[in-house]
């Protein structure tokens, strides 16, 4: 009650001092521009109230109402909310130099993430490096591609999970099962450890700043609260983001007196890459930089993919149909009993549909990471003022009506004979983003997603819990920094092989 009376207290304070200010400079107001059409502003709020608890699907029905190009104002923040993928192809493409920056939540400032962060930097010689390592030596085909050994064993202990369930008859929490080897997959991939079997409170501790930071925070719409963080987001997320960088600290510390015995013998990590990158000092990085690039591949890389493959698991639970074509092309092509590995996936084009199809319906963060106009733009005849936050929403672009028959229909076939694809060509499908900004770690998502889900699907049956029928399955959302399901999907394996 003590926050809420504080918050309102400075509402309050800051509507009055907007009042006064209008007042004092009435005569020097810059000319009127056009300004996207939205709805009516309540007086200090503006249209908060119109989000919701699910602003991509209030926003999406705005659109309905107002265009494909809206404008709100959540509080001090204009913000402008694009519905269409044309408009969208403007935005992150034709003019992405004037929306390449980020518009930066207050909470992102924990730590100085927004200054080392490749996420959260403006454009700039520092990103370019970051993005110039991420490309070159990261997600590079070469370095995945010698890396498969390690997705391969965590997806064997995944599928051993499954298969004491299966014995025991007991379902699955599908959600909380991927994000664990989501978690071990990337840490195994970054550093050759298993973090989330061998420390529950690192997955914990991952799991916790995911929910943090998803919280719509009043700080980010009345930049006058920022410095008493009245919900208490940012002092949180200090802490936990604090503990995140000093168990990289650690890692890294350990690593680097492993270098100095003259019979060390190299892995093939990312951290070694990394530090290697470092002491030859061919690119302008440091420790600072590596660990918030940590922080940036294990808060993309966990939720994400849990999250999509808990929707695609869903989705395909309640179209049995689609169930049985995925796993009879498994059959099929990889052979009863064999393992799935990441070369066959150019051969299961039925299982890229799915994916593609569960992208479309769910995209992990249906607004993408916030973009903020640099300058004053003009985009269809409407002003888009310098600082606005940007945001594209990908949720209604990937139903809507003028681009996709039957949109809220999970029908993988769509895909079959298409070309459209989600590297960022097609911008009607763009739930890792497109331009210069979109997400680097696509190629390892890509292969993650496919092996896991076509694990599950060859090496297990499915059925829900409690005798439940795909008709009553619950497919509500909840908004969060990622799109997760409202209800955990809980699913039981059956038909062991």
């Amino acid at each position: 009650m003590d926050v809420i009376f504080s918050c309102v207290i400075w509402f309050l304070f800051t509507w009055l001092s907007i009042v006064a200010l209008n007042t004092i400079f009435r005569g020097t107001k810059p000319a009127s521009r056009k300004l996207p059409p939205g709805p009516n502003k309540l007086p200090i709020i503006g249209n908060l109230l119109a989000l919701g608890e699910k602003p991509h699907r209030s926003t999406a029905e705005l659109a309905q109402i107002h265009g494909s190009i809206i404008s709100l104002q959540l509080g001090q923040l204009t913000t402008i909310v694009i519905s269409s993928e044309s408009i969208a192809k403007q935005v992150l493409l034709t003019h992405d130099s004037a929306f390449c920056n980020r518009f930066v939540p207050d909470a992102v400032l924990a730590h100085q993430h927004d200054v080392f962060s490749m996420v959260w930097l403006p454009v700039s010689t520092a990103w370019r490096t970051l993005r110039k390592i991420s490309s070159s030596h990261i997600f590079i085909t070469q370095k995945l591609d010698s890396s498969q050994d390690i997705r391969r064993k965590n997806v064997h202990q995944l599928l051993s999970y499954v298969e004491e369930n299966c014995h025991a008859g007991k379902a699955i929490d599908i959600g909380r099962a991927a994000f664990s080897t989501s978690l071990n997959l990337i840490s195994n991939t970054m550093f050759s450890v298993d973090l989330a079997a061998n420390k529950s409170e690192f997955r914990e501790l991952v799991w916790n700043i995911m929910v943090e930071a998803g919280k719509p925070n009043g700080a980010d719409y009345f930049p006058v609260l920022k410095k008493i963080d009245p919900q208490g987001i940012k002092h949180r997320l200090t802490i936990q983001v604090g503990k995140m960088l000093e168990l990289f600290d650690r890692v890294i510390d350990q690593r680097l007196k492993l270098r100095e015995f003259p019979g060390y013998v190299k892995t093939n990590d990312m951290l070694e890459t990394l530090l290697n990158i470092m002491e030859d000092k061919t690119e302008a990085t440091n420790r600072d930089y590596i660990r918030h690039l940590f922080l940036d591949l294990f808060l993309a890389g966990t939720d994400t993919t849990s999250n999509t493959l808990e929707w695609a698991m869903a989705e395909l639970l309640r179209s049995p149909e689609a169930l049985s074509k995925a796993r009879l092309e498994l059959e099929q092509t990889i052979g009863k009993g064999n393992p799935v590995e990441e070369s066959d996936i150019l051969q299961l084009p039925y299982l890229q549909a799915i994916i593609k199809e569960t992208l479309r319906l769910h995209p992990p963060a249906p607004f993408l990471i916030p973009r903020k106009s640099s300058i004053e733009m003009e985009i269809n005849g409407f002003t888009i003022p310098k600082d606005a936050q940007v945001l594209v929403n990908a949720w209604a672009i990937g139903r809507n009506e003028n681009i996709w028959d039957n949109p809220n229909a999970f029908l993988p076939e769509r895909f079959l004979e298409s070309n459209i694809d989600v590297k960022g060509r097609n911008f009607e499908l763009i739930p890792f983003g497109g331009g210069r900004r979109m997400c680097p770690g696509l190629p390892l998502a890509i292969r993650m997603l496919h092996l896991m889900l076509g694990s599950l699907l060859h090496a297990f049956d499915w059925k829900l819990e409690d005798g439940n029928t795909p008709e009553e399955m619950d497919m509500e959302d909840k908004f969060g920094i990622t799109l997760q399901k409202a209800k955990p999907l809980h699913a039981i394996p059956i038909a062991c092989n």
